[in-house]
């Protein structure tokens, strides 16, 4: 495959959850071994680059979220070289490898935060991170009345009395960015990965990383996967204007390296004009587009968000992304098996409505089509390639989320979406790894959905990733522009290049334009070559 400095404008980058993806030891939590012997299938599939969620130490509060030491692998995954050996095996299959960076925030066991609690108040170690004197009778009231986004009050008391910020969980103290030494240490981090040969970082919670200075009340929801109002008064913990300048230094060093590295932010910022600041010219490359990712099943809603979209990542010169899957968010084959118009939900149990099962994988197949024909950079969630739903009935004994202990309950939180893929549809695990452990259980009816259950099948979803993903390279359609065509009521149709790209949302099939030769369709037309209910197809004439 051939990569240009520039690369990231159009790939397609697969998304590996290290602890779900592939297990080589057998002991039930996916490893770098494991998915160093999987990259065969991405290279496959034909995607251009893989991402991997966070491998580094942690005592797994938030699945790795909470990062003890940034320049290592924790045991559970393997050892440093083995991380070595993936970048470089990944590179002779001619994949990218971009790995995920955690600044907003570090784990309770980081050396740092061990010796902040062990220092003064007012110590160099504490300023480090965000510590306040309580309010109320001798402190015992939290500074302010901020939320975590987990659930529960975001700051948590020291034993010398002192609070500590955490917009996440209790074991995930919040880095203070208005001090050098934090600066000067994640600069040394970009370059000890770049140094090992990695294209870039995924940086979580970008827009997270600065406060307001007076760390002002705020009584709104601090949900971060979405919730904020973006014309209401702008919150004081997210997207404040510091987090820019970071960002340019930061692209400053990945400047200094050759092949196009690249930054990536997940940064859940409304509306599109202004997430578009974290990638202009001197910041980032890329930025997740949540809001296409939360657009309802509707042609109007889609059409808008991408004009939005296009519109406002146009207008610095970025390119734009597409996501319908990831590790945060319930899978796109179960989120569409509800009623057009069902609130984002928070995780799913099985006390709770569940989803029309072959009808959301229906519409995500044609979602998927739709959206790998957009002009820009796609990301794919591991397991969407072979049409896996959300484990919508899992024990609550097993959920290890920490929103599912915060939130009181109240919310299942995303364990449905991690569970280990199956590639065998007959071995141990599903093939996850060579015995039945599975760190999460998998459903009864993983088998059906196995790699091996789907490779050379004609119409599985696994084959018609892989179609789309050629016909995507062949007609450049990343490196495309979309003009709009007129369509019938309740569907919606582009153009892009010499490639015609119809879905049908409507309750009745519908003609293709006269003299359009069908390329791909994620359903069969009917017996009359229309295209029927809940159907994407790319055509060419």
């Amino acid at each position: 495959m051939l990569h240009t400095d520039a690369w990231w404008r159009d790939a397609v980058i697969y998304q590996v959850y290290p602890r779900s993806f592939a297990d080589s030891d057998g002991d039930g939590m996916g490893d770098l071994p494991g998915i160093t012997g999987r990259l065969p299938h991405l290279r496959e599939l034909g995607v251009d680059a893989v991402w991997l969620s966070p491998f580094y130490p942690s005592p797994q509060h938030d699945a790795g979220y909470d990062v003890a030491d940034y320049r290592g692998v924790d045991r559970r995954f393997g050892e440093l070289g083995d991380a070595d050996k993936l970048i470089a095996e990944a590179h002779g299959l001619g994949l990218k490898v971009i790995v995920d960076l955690v600044p907003n925030h570090t784990s309770e066991e980081h050396a740092w935060f061990r010796a902040a609690l062990a220092a003064a108040p007012g110590s160099p170690e504490r300023e480090r991170y965000i510590f306040r004197d309580g309010r109320g009778v001798s402190g015992a009231e939290p500074p302010n009345s901020w939320q975590s986004v987990f659930g529960g009050s975001a700051w948590e008391r020291a034993p010398d009395g002192q609070w500590y910020l955490h917009l996440f969980d209790v074991s995930q103290p919040d880095l203070n960015w208005g001090n050098p030494e934090v600066r000067a240490e994640f600069l040394d981090i970009l370059r000890f990965w770049l140094g090992r040969g990695v294209d870039g970082f995924r940086v979580d919670v970008a827009h997270g990383l600065v406060k307001e200075e007076n760390l002002a009340d705020w009584t709104q929801s601090s949900q971060i996967l979405g919730g904020l109002d973006p014309a209401g008064p702008p919150p004081p913990m997210w997207d404040q204007e510091g987090v820019h300048e970071i960002y340019q230094s930061w692209r400053r060093v990945l400047d200094e390296y050759p092949g196009g590295r690249v930054l990536v932010a997940e940064a859940w910022v409304a509306p599109a004009s202004r997430l578009a600041r974290y990638v202009r010219p001197d910041e980032m490359h890329q930025a997740f587009n949540f809001p296409y990712l939360e657009a309802p099943w509707q042609p109007a809603a889609l059409r808008a968000v991408i004009d939005e979209s296009l519109e406002a990542n146009n207008a610095v010169g970025a390119t734009t992304t597409w996501v319908l899957s990831n590790h945060d968010v319930v899978r796109h084959a179960t989120r569409l098996g509800y009623p057009v118009g069902t609130p984002r939900m928070h995780g799913i149990g099985a006390e709770d409505p569940q989803p029309d099962t072959a009808l959301g994988l229906r519409r995500a197949r044609a979602a998927t089509l739709l959206m790998l024909a957009l002009p820009g950079s796609a990301y794919l969630y591991q397991g969407e390639e072979l049409g896996l739903p959300e484990h919508t009935t899992m024990a609550d004994q097993f959920r290890e989320d920490p929103a599912w202990e915060r939130s009181g309950h109240a919310e299942r939180g995303r364990d449905g979406c991690r569970v280990p893929l199956p590639w065998e549809a007959d071995a141990p695990s599903y093939g996850f790894g060579p015995t039945d452990a599975s760190w999460l259980p998998q459903p009864a009816t993983w088998a059906e959905y196995a790699l091996d259950r789907q490779q050379g099948v004609a119409g599985s979803t696994w084959e018609l990733y892989h179609s789309a993903l050629g016909l995507r390279r062949e007609h450049r359609l990343g490196h495309g522009s979309l003009t709009w065509q007129d369509a019938t009521e309740g569907t919606l149709a582009f153009r892009n290049g010499d490639v015609l790209v119809l879905t049908n949302f409507g309750p009745e099939p519908v003609e293709l334009p006269a003299g359009a030769r069908l390329r791909l369709s994620s359903e069969p037309l009917d017996g009359d070559g229309r295209v029927p209910t809940d159907v994407t197809v790319w055509a060419s004439f």
